[in-house]
């Protein structure tokens, strides 16, 4: 089983990819991994979980189904409730300095990533279940 998980992991699909998604995955993983170097933030606390959950989902879903459009199912599960409780809070109160600056960041890149995701599950259940 562990020579399985070596040979066949989510990690190495994503660097089979072309560079532009290696790149843009690269991204999405360093600006969410970030709110570990903010862990004296309720966001950043919170968004550290709701990485970790979505990681461990994530990895569960491509051992189940494979490397489909179904993966950003994940994301959407984890990242469409943390925005609906963040960007409000983003809203009402200005976060100062660099901390303001990476949840500005991490908003942007996870919502664009979000929409790309809700596109990809869309196509899935529509039929377009290959893997990529």
């Amino acid at each position: 089983m562990i020579e399985q998980l070596w040979n066949d992991n989510l990690m190495w699909r994503i660097l089979e990819q072309p560079i532009g998604w290696r790149i843009w995955i690269l991204w999405l993983m360093t600006v969410n991994t970030a709110a570990f170097l903010f862990l004296n933030k309720l966001e950043a606390r919170i968004i550290a979980l709701v990485w970790i959950a979505n990681a461990c989902t994530m990895m569960t879903m491509y051992w189940m189904f494979g490397y489909v459009r179904l993966l950003g199912l994940s994301h959407i599960i984890w990242w469409t409730p943390l925005f609906f409780w963040l960007v409000p809070i983003m809203i009402r109160e200005h976060k100062p300095g660099v901390y303001g600056k990476w949840l500005l960041l991490l908003a942007i890149s996870d919502i664009a990533s979000l929409l790309i995701d809700y596109v990809d599950v869309i196509r899935y259940f529509l039929g377009d279940t290959a893997e990529g």
